[in-house]
């Protein structure tokens, strides 16, 4: 359980950095969607430290920097960065579901349905179709 959480804080690590890249190459109401995401990955990030710290688990540190996948240009990258970073954040909560149980299984269910959720904002944003996935976070 541990070792899927600690992936999650490092995937949460990743996404807070991503949207930075992000936030700046987008316009009117899409900067706000942008910050309200952010700061959803950011809250869940430090829970995700409380929770480790005090179940004295090994806590990943952010890096310095992250690899993007590819050059952030404009909204269009942008946006197709907003919804890659959702659909690896998705990914990694939904590995965490089958090694937790109780109140840590609620919380990657939330995390898997939050990302799921903002990465179909994202696609319809970008005019991305499908919009849904059938199961988000599973490799297709």
């Amino acid at each position: 359980m541990a070792e899927e959480l600690a992936a999650a804080l490092a995937a949460e690590h990743a996404a807070v950095y991503a949207y930075g890249p992000i936030g700046v190459r987008l316009k009117g109401d899409a900067v706000d969607q942008a910050r309200d995401a952010e700061a959803a990955h950011r809250s869940r990030r430090d829970s995700l430290v409380l929770l480790l710290s005090a179940k004295g688990g090994e806590v990943p540190q952010a890096a310095a920097a992250y690899a993007l996948p590819f050059p952030v240009t404009d909204e269009a990258s942008a946006l197709r960065l907003a919804v890659e970073i959702e659909e690896r954040t998705a990914a990694v909560w939904r590995a965490a579901l089958s090694a937790t149980e109780g109140a840590e299984r609620n919380r990657a269910l939330d995390g898997l349905t939050d990302a799921a959720v903002r990465a179909t904002r994202w696609r319809r944003r970008a005019g991305v179709t499908p919009v849904t996935v059938p199961f988000p976070g599973r490799a297709t």
